[in-house]
């Protein structure tokens, strides 16, 4: 290894590609990052793909996720396979596979993170006003075509947004790989009610590679460099370099300014992208995918949906194959005909043991034929039929609540697209939170549920509401897709009848003959009936929800939102839900 001191980084030639370890860039605040470039060996102009995030650039993924690796190898071996999986990292392209087909990976620790110094504020201005200057810094270095991709999955999809909202002009194309779009209504609070995950999430996946553990903290397998710094910091030191990120979103009950800057301007957006969900990524990947797709300015976007663990997809054959003929067109001009050949949705459909990849034209599909099932609360039944007598139910939103099932289906039906639900409800208190869930069963009665984006036991569609968040955004929202504003609390009148409109997450179930549709109106988090989950990665056991789950006391407190809650379904005010029943195409 030859140590270039001029430049304070190291670089040699392995596996096929020249590798500069630990490359400085300067923030226009003096902040040196550090990054780890793979590029091919034959010089020459080549485009790069870059990815920005706190995961530690120097920490294998089998390493760092173990579990995770092991799974992803077991299910998909073709993600191994070809490659000497000495480079793997979380949540980022494997260079070994890509190097070689004329590309250049660059992944850089953000700030705060691995080897880069500074205090860690995630999701912040800060992070994607460095993450513009990495892009322009790789734009103009002596081995750049001048065209930049952004790459990489979750966090490293989700500050592709707002990056690419501020134009960087270098940025070229970006594939946005199961990232969500808008922290608020995606990430930190559904439906207004707080999300323990990003708690656990940084004290499991960023505190561990933060900057300045050094001799505490991991080595480079590698390199042999400390992971996360040549200094070693005191515990008090690490917390000062840390914005205490989970008393904000205590305090930010609501989507305000501190949310407003750390969103994307959809409308700002104009270069091309790819966005990649999951179907099974209730609760972080899957509606964010959409709504940037739908939303951003672009006149050049393409939507793909896929199933199974989120972790996976990107490395796979399929996955690799989709973002190469994208990249190829944009970056390196090949003629491949992606924008004339390529439709705008590449679905993977879901049936109930298997995936059908499908074609469509827009989103939602247009041929949808849009269907309210209404909810019967005096024996809770879920009928096509219009409600002929008013019912109520009553249930202890924290012990249990009600559930409401159709009749099997006489043929095989089809359900895919956005999901919308109008209930009526009363509680005892001043507020009420409502978790919807959508199950199917077989015709034995047992629910059938899927390998989800984390949780192996995913049900259909989940949704959530806080009652005191129910506002509507009349602008932005359709039938289809309630967009709830959250920008004021309108208190319950206590045992009053009110309305609310619901948001449940785009799904896609193929139902088989004979299987059953159900909704669950619930007071508390989806749990599967059987055995929890783990992953090394997750501080929790997973019951069916993953790590996503509803239970900080101080937001939601149990004189509040233990109330007896109330469901009305009326003649004169229904309460149904709204589904996208999808029929065959008169094409076939």
């Amino acid at each position: 290894m030859t140590n270039n001191t001029d430049n304070s980084y190291k670089t040699e030639i392995r596996d096929g590609m020249q590798i500069d370890w630990d490359v400085p860039i300067e923030m226009d605040d003096g902040i040196i990052l550090r990054a780890d470039v793979f590029r091919p060996i034959t010089l020459g102009k080549y485009p790069s793909l870059i990815s920005y995030g706190p995961y530690g650039k120097g920490l294998s993924f089998q390493k760092g996720y173990p579990t995770a690796w092991e799974k992803m190898v077991s299910d998909h071996p073709d993600t191994a396979a070809g490659s000497t999986n000495k480079y793997q990292n979380w949540e980022v392209l494997d260079p070994e596979k890509w190097v070689p087909d004329g590309y250049i990976c660059i992944r850089v620790d953000s700030r705060g993170a691995g080897r880069s110094p500074g205090v860690v504020d995630h999701h912040s201005p800060r992070e994607t006003r460095d993450f513009y200057e990495c892009i322009e810094w790789a734009g103009q270095q002596a081995w750049s075509n001048g065209k930049v991709g952004l790459a990489g999955i979750s966090y490293y999809g989700t500050n592709q947004w707002r990056v690419a909202a501020l134009k960087p002009p270098h940025l070229t194309a970006m594939c946005i790989w199961e990232g969500y779009s808008d922290r608020y209504r995606d990430s930190t609070h559904h439906g207004g009610i707080l999300c323990t995950f990003v708690k656990n999430w940084q004290d499991m996946q960023v505190r561990n590679v933060q900057h300045g553990l050094g001799t505490r903290g991991p080595i480079s397998e590698l390199t042999g460099e400390l992971v996360c710094g040549p200094e070693t910091l005191t515990d008090e030191e690490l917390a000062a370099n840390r914005v205490p990120m989970w008393q904000e979103l205590q305090d930010h009950q609501m989507d305000d300014e501190y949310y407003a800057v750390r969103k994307s301007v959809f409308s700002d957006i104009e270069v091309p992208l790819l966005s990649a969900g999951n179907w099974g990524g209730q609760g972080l990947h899957l509606r964010g995918n959409i709504e940037g797709f739908m939303r951003s300015g672009s006149k050049h976007k393409w939507l793909e949906m896929h199933g199974g663990a989120h972790w996976a997809g990107l490395y796979t054959d399929y996955g690799v194959d989709i973002q190469k003929r994208f990249f190829n067109f944009y970056l390196k001009n090949i003629d491949n005909g992606w924008e004339q050949t390529q439709p705008k949705l590449q679905l993977q459909i879901r049936h109930v043991d298997h995936f059908v990849q499908r074609y469509e034209d827009a989103w939602p599909i247009p041929r949808t034929q849009w269907t309210k099932l209404y909810l019967n609360c005096a024996d809770n039944s879920l009928s096509f039929d219009f409600p002929t007598v008013d019912s109520k139910v009553s249930y202890q939103p924290l012990v249990k609540g009600s559930t409401f099932y159709a009749k099997p289906f006489d043929k095989e039906v089809e359900i895919t697209g956005p999901v919308a639900m109008k209930l009526f409800m009363s509680s005892l208190s001043n507020d009420a939170d409502i978790f919807a869930v959508l199950h199917v069963y077989d015709p034995a009665g047992k629910e059938v549920v899927f390998q989800g984006a984390l949780d192996p036991h995913t049900p259909v569609g989940q949704g959530w509401l806080r009652a005191s968040h129910r506002e509507l955004d009349q602008e932005l929202s359709k039938p289809y897709r309630p967009y709830l504003r959250h920008q004021r609390k309108i208190p319950l009148t206590p045992g009053q009848k009110t309305e609310l409109d619901i948001e449940i997450w785009p799904t896609s179930i193929v139902i088989p003959k004979g299987y059953q549709l159900a909704v669950s109106i619930l007071g508390k988090d989806y749990e599967w009936d059987g055995p929890a989950a783990h992953l090394s990665n997750m501080k929790n056991p997973m019951k069916g929800c993953g790590p996503f789950i509803h239970d900080d006391e101080v937001d939601r407190p149990e004189d509040v939102f233990g109330a007896e809650v109330t469901l009305y379904s009326e003649l004169v005010a229904p309460s149904y839900i709204l589904l996208p029943f999808i029929p065959e195409r008169s094409d076939g």
